[in-house]
């Protein structure tokens, strides 16, 4: 088995959809800091581009946990 196939076969396992339900929740750190950023300097525009950047973050967390749920996981925080 190569590299590149156990790297795909990762990403769909449930601890690859775990680690990128990590990454993208800490991703969502940089979000909150523009956004206060932004609110301090009363700048509009990094308040509109923050606030689409954390639905984007949400969005992206929803696939995962849906495939999460795909997965059969059993965990149960899930349900």
């Amino acid at each position: 088995m190569s590299a590149l196939t156990k790297a795909k076969g990762f990403k769909k396992s449930k601890s690859g959809t775990y680690l990128s339900i990590g990454t993208t929740a800490f991703g969502a750190l940089s979000v909150v800091k523009q956004a206060k950023k932004a609110r301090t300097e009363h700048d509009a525009l990094k308040l509109v581009d923050a606030v689409v950047s954390a639905a984007a973050i949400i969005t992206g967390l929803a696939i995962l946990y849906r495939e999460l749920k795909r997965l059969g996981d059993d965990d149960v925080l899930l349900g």
